[in-house]
């Protein structure tokens, strides 16, 4: 039976990551790939904060939303692109417990920040479809900050806890994770003492944030709909459809590919390691990636901006 370390050792022991098992001789060619989309990322997203910060005509609550959406999405793709590079790159395995209970914290609040704007930006479209005359009476600047300050402290509180219960568990010699950063499920596999606390908060967590906000979205929709389907002109009502194409596409980004990670972890024993892998990196790695690209195409008066902004 696998020894588990003690609290003296616990502190300075470390845990081995893993990037894509097997393919270790190709890692600088996959590292490609990975830097392409972290680029793009942190490009995208910054473009879009900039134009957004520097255009009057831009500070309307879509756009501030969109806004703290992006320096959501440069934050999450940062902390997993941390150790993903530098295993690719480097071959840099190793990461601290510390460092991995940090790593984990901050994924996991990201990604609770990131489905809580969401809602907040289904919340804006509601109001502007179904209000229009009252939209900029209801959405004002302080209350937005307000919305803003409320979601950050949710993702942050929800999560916060983790890192503590994870750090006094018991963790066997076994420290190698199938992955190239650090998750709630991830750590607790690695411990030999009763994770029971761990597991259930961990579960509360998640409906607390991901299945609650999915919820209210798609009630969201479902009175948006209703709304539109109200409006006797068939061409306002394609027009105020058409301002949800890019937030739709956001969330169907976001939450399909958590939604099958899940699935795939949970009950599907005989799935390849492989794809839950590659799962787990679309989940992180790619609404980043593609949240800047969609609002830039579909929004065309930000559309308009950038291209104006890059003639200049």
């Amino acid at each position: 039976m696998m020894s588990a370390v003690n609290d003296t050792n616990f502190n300075s022991a470390v845990f081995l990551l893993t990037g894509i098992p097997g393919q270790e001789d190709v890692y600088l060619w996959i590292s490609v790939p990975f830097c392409f989309m972290y680029v793009i990322s942190i490009v995208g997203n910054s473009v879009i904060l900039f134009i957004i910060k520097t255009d009057p005509s831009l500070h309307e609550p879509m756009y501030i939303f969109l806004s703290m959406l992006a320096v959501t999405d440069i934050g999450l793709s940062t902390a997993t692109m941390s150790t993903t590079l530098g295993i690719f790159l480097f071959n840099a395995r190793e990461i601290s417990v510390d460092a991995c209970l940090a790593q984990l914290f901050f994924i996991h609040s990201l990604s609770g920040i990131e489905s809580s704007v969401l809602l907040l930006m289904a919340f804006d479209r509601f109001v502007a479809i179904s209000n229009p005359l009252r939209y900029a009476s209801i959405l004002t600047l302080p209350r937005i900050a307000k919305m803003g300050l409320v979601c950050v402290l949710r993702g942050v509180a929800v999560v916060f806890p983790l890192p503590f219960l994870l750090k006094r568990s018991q963790y066997c010699q076994a420290n190698v994770l199938s992955r190239s950063y650090c998750l709630n499920q991830e750590i607790m596999k690695m411990a030999c003492s009763d994770i029971r606390v761990s597991s259930i908060y961990g579960l509360v967590a998640t409906v607390s944030i991901a299945m609650l906000d999915s919820l209210l979205i798609l009630l969201s929709y479902i009175m948006i709909l209703k709304t539109v389907l109200s409006i006797a002109s068939h061409a306002e009502c394609v027009r105020a459809l058409s301002t949800c194409i890019s937030h739709l596409c956001a969330v169907l980004l976001f939450y399909t590919p958590g939604i099958g990670l899940s699935i795939v972890q949970r009950f599907g024993n005989s799935s390849s390691p492989l794809l839950q892998i590659l799962m787990g990196y679309v989940y992180l790695l790619v609404p980043p990636m593609m949240n800047p690209i969609v609002y830039s195409v579909k929004s065309k008066h930000l559309r308009a901006r950038i291209i104006m902004a890059f003639k200049k």
